[in-house]
């Protein structure tokens, strides 16, 4: 049964504040013009107390000049959830298809952290590398094959791990260098396998370097990378550095000598598997190349001509007390996809596609109609704003049609916003005719991120998994 906006609004008022209300114009065989295709309506612009799960849209055009007049319609019988929520789904033309208080601010959780990948980009390029520099500071006798003096790491890459230290040892090897006689000096800026501190870090780098107190986990990680790129004359060697002296946490020293400089992966490759798996540490070591998250939050107000009231953050990553608006996240997708557009990449190239990539929507979406016809950064958040939830990407319709959406929810049940979110996304696509795939070749991530979080954030329960 159809039921009018108005005869709702007058029948149950807070029923109707907690409906997404959706906008669906659209013909299957013509384009509509755009003025056509923008009619919508929100019926309150609070975030709701008791919002709908999934709804039901039902068309019944009318024509107007040959073209489709927009039907609005909700189904009775829906099925509430407790908490607050905020949707935006529009074309890629910009007609909205639904909208729930789009201008309320929500805590966006984890997806902030495509604000954060959009700022890099913009600002280093896809192609750029972070790099990893070795240092001498002494001599080295290619006899006795031993560096007499400190040896030296710095550099700032947020996705330097075991494998990369195995392959520093095998260079300093090609080098010549098999032992060092003295200290092992990490600059301040260094870490490694996620953990912000750089004496720990040292500590793991000379580890890692020597094949006698290399960890089981370091030698599978190198074994495991080297075979995924075919490398099989690193696999027929053991590669191994041992330090004598000290871990010692300083400055380059001026007299040094420059032996290796290690390139990490792409940053867009390195974003790939930042916003798979969510992990903070390193999209808060990235939001740091930038400038940390004010200069985040200025550049996305202000290229993006954004009311700064609508998108004030505080971390890179997505942890603690953000706030941005469902309309100014919807502007960051655009802008996000325009410029990878720009260098002939698509979000599927840094975000996750459900139901195939592995991480935060390896689970979700797997249906055989499903799988693939999501593309988007999840958002999780246990403990702040009551429990906080997001959605953003983009979903694709049998139509033909690509719809791109915001959901954030917050003030409730993290496991039951997550399929509300899924409920809303599959009620919009059938709208369209239903789920189809994007056109995607996945891809091997071989970093293992899926359980970085840091122990402090598990403790606060801010953190990203699949499932709770």
């Amino acid at each position: 049964m159809m039921i009018s906006l108005r005869r709702l609004l007058r029948r149950n008022p807070k029923r109707a504040r907690g409906t997404v209300v959706a906008v669906i114009g659209f013909l299957a065989a013509a384009a509509i013009p755009l003025a056509a295709q923008q009619q919508s309506s929100a019926v309150d612009s609070r975030p709701n107390t008791t919002s709908s799960a999934a709804q039901s849209v039902s068309q019944q055009p009318a024509s107007v000049s040959g073209q489709v007049t927009p039907a609005f319609a909700v189904s009775p019988s829906l099925t509430p959830i407790h908490g607050v929520q905020g949707v935006l789904a529009e074309t890629l033309e910009g007609a909205t298809v639904a909208a729930q208080a789009v201008d309320e601010r929500f805590n966006p959780a984890s997806s902030i952290k495509l604000a954060t990948a959009l700022v890099a980009l913009q600002s280093f390029g896809p192609d750029h590398q972070f790099l990893t520099s070795v240092w001498a500071n002494g001599s080295v006798d290619l006899a006795t094959q031993t560096l007499t003096g400190d040896l030296v790491v710095s550099g700032r890459d947020p996705s330097f791990h075991y494998e990369h230290g195995v392959m520093l040892a095998r260079q300093l090897n090609q080098l010549g260098i098999r032992t060092v006689t003295g200290n092992l000096i990490v600059a301040p800026g260094f870490t490694m396998n996620f953990d912000w501190s750089p004496k720990r870090s040292g500590e793991q780098i000379r580890d890692t370097l020597d094949v006698n107190r290399r960890s089981a986990v370091a030698t599978r990680a190198w074994l495991d990378e080297r075979t995924l790129i075919g490398d099989k004359d690193s696999l027929s060697i053991v590669p191994s550095v041992v330090i004598n002296g000290e871990i010692q946490v300083d400055s380059v020293p001026a007299a040094a000598q420059t032996l290796i400089t290690h390139k990490s992966s792409r940053l867009v490759d390195i974003l790939k598997v930042v916003l798979c798996y969510s992990n903070n540490f390193m999209a808060e070591r990235i939001g740091e190349t930038v400038g940390g998250p004010q200069v985040i939050q200025t550049t996305v107000t202000q290229k993006l001509k954004i009311d700064p009231t609508e998108f004030q953050i505080i971390s890179a990553s997505g942890l603690g007390i953000n706030r941005v608006t469902p309309r100014a996240m919807m502007r960051i997708v655009r802008e996000l996809r325009a410029e990878l557009g720009k260098n002939k990449l698509s979000l599927a190239d840094i975000l996750p596609v459900a139901g195939i990539d592995p991480g935060t929507l390896e689970d979700r979406y797997t249906d055989a109609l499903e799988r693939g016809s999501v593309i988007a950064k999840t958002g999780t958040l246990t403990h702040s704003d009551g429990g906080a939830s997001s959605l953003v990407g983009q979903m694709k319709t049998k139509s033909g049609r690509v719809v791109l959406f915001v959901i954030m929810n917050q003030q409730g049940n993290v496991l039951s916003f997550r399929q509300n979110q899924d409920n809303i996304v599959a009620s919009i696509q059938n709208v369209f005719g239903g789920p189809a795939p994007f056109d995607y070749r996945p891809v091997n991530l071989s970093m293992r991120l899926a359980n970085s979080s840091s122990e402090t954030g598990k403790g606060r329960g801010e953190y990203e998994p699949k499932q709770q």
